[in-house]
């Protein structure tokens, strides 16, 4: 697999003088094509800070992120713009649904804002709703379904324009166990067989066992780092705990890690 993101010594700092907080410190990794990578850490440990940066939702203060040969970082606002649009899909945790559209037209204004035309809205939004398991519930509102099924719209919003990568920030977090494991599994179906790359910050171990690699911060800084490889997802999530349990940061979550 190519490297498709290169963090290189990435800094960011808020505040000024005798109230600055340095969230980000000095922060360098990459993200390989068709890579599911996690971020964990406390809270306040600097992973959200890092995606939002990833992202393009926050500057960094100082460092380097580069999207193949672009740099995002040297990026007027206008150019950051069309390249997130072009390149990046995000899931949250809170869904950021319109409730006044229907499941298949919230799925269908991302891609009416990217002018294409209706046939391919038409199909590319049919296909993404039969590959998340909402087809059935197309003409329903978001209010009239469920949690996990709001998220896996949003998720179908996210990827039915085929961006190159997604970023979920406690995509989880919302959900029971049932509903969590449901949309985990899309994401690594997804993965696996859409080749598809995500980047997923997550304060949840049994979340994080989904994922091919996983990158530890505390204090603003990657202090440990976990490959999956071969190993089971029960054999995974144990590491994930034993490295969590020398933070202080266990949070196991629910569900059945085979």
């Amino acid at each position: 697999m190519n490297a498709y993101i290169n963090v290189c010594e990435v800094e960011k700092y808020y505040g000024s003088d005798a109230g600055m907080t340095k969230a980000v410190d000095r922060v360098s990794f990459q993200v390989a094509e068709g890579e599911f990578v996690g971020v964990m850490g406390a809270s306040g440990s600097g992973k959200t800070t890092l995606l939002n940066m990833l992202s393009t939702i926050d500057s960094v203060t100082a460092g380097h992120i580069y999207y193949q040969d672009t740099d995002i970082t040297e990026l007027k606002p206008d150019k950051l713009a069309k390249f997130r649009k072009e390149n990046l899909g995000f899931v949250f945790q809170d869904y950021n649904l319109l409730d006044t559209l229907t499941i298949k037209e919230n799925i269908a204004l991302a891609m009416t804002l990217q002018n294409k035309s209706r046939s391919v809205i038409k199909k590319d939004s049919e296909e993404m709703m039969k590959l998340l398991g909402i087809w059935e519930i197309r003409d329903k509102f978001p209010y009239q379904v469920s949690g996990g099924q709001k998220q896996r719209c949003a998720c179908a919003r996210a990827l039915v324009n085929r961006p190159k990568l997604l970023l979920a920030d406690e995509p989880t977090g919302a959900l029971d166990s049932k509903a969590a494991e449901t949309l985990l599994e899309t994401f690594e179906k997804l993965n696996m067989t859409k080749n598809a790359t995500i980047f997923m910050v997550t304060h949840d171990a049994f979340s994080a066992s989904y994922c091919s690699r996983i990158l530890f911060l505390k204090d603003g800084q990657i202090f440990h780092e976990l490959v999956r490889g071969n190993r089971s997802r029960r054999a995974f999530l144990n590491n994930i705990l034993d490295v969590l349990s020398m933070t202080g940061s266990v949070a196991g979550g629910e569900g059945d890690a085979r």
